[in-house]
């Protein structure tokens, strides 16, 4: 007994090490693998190393953002099945930069603290990461959607999907990229669809009233010169308005003493690709760029309009 007391010890030590130096690299969380369990919940043989045949895989390299680092023991067949582990994707630490350190720091905690938060149970369980935000925390600059999407899910990143490429288009059309300005969401977690394989929804009123101080924190933080809300739910979920994202587009309104432009969500004009629905989006956004004084070619104020 002595010697598996012996090994087991070093194997435990080595594990104890391995994730704490995980967790000083930024990971939340680590994926076991289901064999891994099995193994672990049966008794350890007599006279048998406990190390033998342990071969953990600890990666040298840095963890990749998508990859979840697995210690894994061979499988035992005679071990009751279990349920498959779940992969979860790490948030791993970004270094959020500003003029102000303060300002960088308050950040940091903010986004820390978001990353932990089980407000919400059904979203907390059903996520695979919560989608913070992204962009420089000194934007003037804003665009707020309203929830992740399948992609955003998984990549842990606001529209980066078929609509945050338009998104991206229209930025880029302004003469900024997606570094100068920052993008955020109503709800940090992507809406739970239970049963369904695919699709989304909308979030429900209570899901907005519950993560939305995140992003009003985000707001006080960042103080942009303007923000774009995107779509309806981000309209409703910031202004709590009910007149509906037609009629209140390319209309000015304040939110939090900051001026703020309705106009509609990138994925409706993927559904409605008519000349002149694109048009009415940059006309509210060449409204955004007269705000904020940046430069207007003749080229730029022509898009969209018939030759």
């Amino acid at each position: 007994m002595s010697a598996m007391s012996d090994d087991y010890r070093q194997l435990l030590d080595a594990t104890i090490q391995h994730l704490e130096g995980l967790k000083s690299r930024g990971v939340r969380h680590v994926a076991v693998a289901p064999e891994t369990l099995r193994a672990l919940a049966l008794p350890p043989a007599a006279g048998k190393s406990a190390s033998a045949n342990f071969k953990p895989q600890i990666p040298t390299a840095a963890v990749p953002s998508k990859i979840e680092p697995t210690i894994s023991m061979p499988p035992k067949k005679s071990a009751a099945p279990v349920a498959p582990v779940k992969a979860v994707i790490p948030n791993l630490k970004v270094e959020i930069k500003s003029s102000s350190p303060e300002k960088a720091a308050a950040f940091t905690a903010l986004r820390e603290k978001a990353l932990a938060c089980i407000k919400c149970p059904h979203l907390a369980a059903s996520r695979t990461t919560v989608v913070f935000g992204v962009g420089t925390i000194d934007a003037q600059l804003m665009f707020v959607g309203e929830a992740p999407g399948a992609d955003e899910d998984e990549q842990g990143e606001p529209f980066v999907g078929r609509a945050g490429q338009l998104l991206t288009k229209i930025i880029l059309a302004t003469g900024l990229s997606r570094s100068d300005v920052y993008i955020a969401n109503i709800l940090k977690c992507r809406p739970d669809t239970p049963g369904q394989s695919a699709g989304n929804r909308p979030p429900t009123p209570e899901e907005r009233a519950t993560c939305i101080p995140y992003l009003q924190e985000q707001i006080d933080l960042i103080k942009p010169k303007a923000i774009v809300a995107l779509g309806a739910t981000a309209v409703d979920g910031l202004l709590g308005k009910t007149l509906g994202i037609t009629k209140l587009r390319g209309n000015w309104q304040t939110y939090r003493g900051i001026p703020l432009m309705p106009t509609y969500h990138p994925a409706y004009l993927l559904r409605n690709q008519a000349m002149s629905e694109k048009r009415k989006v940059w006309e509210d956004i060449l409204k955004v760029m007269e705000k904020l004084e940046l430069p207007i070619s003749t080229k730029q104020r022509k898009f969209f309009l018939p030759a």
